[in-house]
C-alpha cells in the first residue's frame, strides 16, 4: 500500500507558480517541481477544502493553475475532531491565532492518518519547535502525528 501524503497548499504553490527572482525560492520551486515528477507517482495524494480555499486567492492565472493540479486529488472531509485539534493547538499557544490555517491543515492530516505533510510553510508547520509541542498534543490525543517535511526531505528514494 501507498503511504500518504497531505499536500499543504504552500507546495501547490510553489509547484505552479511562475519563478521567483529570490534565489532561494527559486532552488525549494525546482526542487518541489522535481519531487513532483520523479516521486509523487509512488505515494497517495490527498489535500483538503482548506487547500483549495487557499489556492483560489490572489491572481487569477496563478489561482487557476493551481486549481488544476488539484483537481485531480482526493479531498480530505473535515470532520469533528480535525476542528477540536486545531483548538488544542492554539489554546496550548503552540501556534498563534492569527495561523489557525495552518493547524488546520496539520490537524486534518493527523486525524486523517497520513504518513507525511509536504509543505514549505516553515514558520507554523514545518518548525521544530512547533512540532515538538504539536506533538505532545497529537500523542495525549491519541494520535499519531505525521512526518511534517519540506520536499527536499522526501525527495531520496527507497
Amino acid at each position: 500500500m501507498k503511504k500518504k501524503i497531505y499536500l499543504e497548499t504552500s507546495f501547490i504553490s510553489y509547484l505552479t507558480g511562475s519563478l521567483s527572482r529570490d534565489l532561494v525560492v527559486v532552488a525549494n520551486q525546482q526542487v518541489t517541481q522535481e519531487w513532483w515528477f520523479k516521486r509523487k507517482e509512488e505515494f497517495a495524494l490527498f489535500i483538503s477544502e482548506f487547500v483549495i480555499q487557499e489556492s483560489q486567492r490572489g491572481d487569477t492565472q496563478a489561482s487557476n493553475k493551481r486549481i488544476l493540479v488539484l483537481e485531480s486529488l482526493p479531498i480530505l472531509e473535515t470532520n469533528e475532531a480535525s476542528v477540536d485539534l486545531p483548538e488544542k493547538f492554539i489554546k496550548s499557544k503552540i501556534i498563534p491565532k492569527k495561523a489557525i490555517q495552518d493547524s488546520l491543515h496539520i490537524a486534518i492530516a493527523t486525524v486523517h492518518e497520513m504518513n507525511y505533510l509536504l509543505t514549505w510553510n516553515c514558520s507554523h508547520i514545518a518548525n521544530a519547535e512547533i512540532q515538538k509541542g504539536i506533538l505532545k498534543i497529537c500523542l495525549a490525543e491519541g494520535y499519531e502525528m505525521p512526518t511534517i517535511c519540506t520536499p527536499n526531505e522526501l525527495m531520496v528514494g527507497k
